[in-house]
């Protein structure tokens, strides 16, 4: 069977990543979500969640045995190591449930394997699994007006979560190709996105 081509999605937040991994998907690739796959390891019967417990004890979950992200948040704020503590137990996860999700597609047929990975410039392991890096990217004022009036979180707050990702010269600097989605329409941002899907040869 020949190996599909593995492409790694990113962006900051608010930046209209996940938009771009559904357009691609539906121009044919396989979009595997990195993201959707991590919070899926924090909610109720998660896999991560009897780790998490004996890592950071009862008071990290819920009441319906998710993670508490606010408790989470919290101690990461107080404490710098609790975010790797975490990360060890998450990552490896994410990892094996990707790779399972992109084996099934390449078995289904797929040639072209999209990896939406938020962080994959920070993380530093994901470079040199993908075969290229489409980076989406957008000036800061508009990620944090859009990420304001979907999530009605205060400015400072959207501030912060940008200063802790990768800046916009980080994410160019690894992209093999980068989607400026700026101050265009639906329509203009899908016509880009055909022409990316003409050089995946989707």
């Amino acid at each position: 069977m020949q190996r599909a081509q593995r492409i790694g999605l990113t962006g900051g937040i608010g930046s209209g990543k996940s938009t771009v991994g559904h357009m691609l998907a539906q121009n044919g690739a396989a979009l595997i979500d990195a993201d959707q796959i991590s919070r899926s390891l924090t909610e109720p019967q998660g896999l991560a969640m009897p780790q998490i417990e004996v890592e950071f004890g009862p008071q990290a979950l819920t009441a319906e045995g998710a993670l508490d992200r606010n408790f989470m948040r919290q101690l990461i704020f107080q404490d710098a190591s609790a975010r790797q503590r975490l990360e060890a137990i998450i990552h490896p996860l994410v990892g094996s449930l990707t790779e399972r999700q992109a084996l099934q597609a390449q078995a289904c047929g797929y040639k072209v394997l999209v990896f939406d990975v938020p962080l994959l410039v920070e993380s530093g392991r994901w470079r040199q699994q993908v075969d290229a890096v489409i980076v989406v990217d957008c000036e800061t004022e508009t990620q944090i007006q859009r990420v304001m009036a979907r999530s009605g979180l205060e400015r400072a707050a959207v501030e912060r979560i940008i200063a802790a990702q990768a800046t916009r010269a980080q994410r160019q600097a690894a992209a093999d190709c980068v989607i400026y989605n700026d101050g265009v329409d639906l329509a203009a941002l899908g016509h880009e996105v055909l022409s990316i899907s003409a050089w995946l040869q989707l």
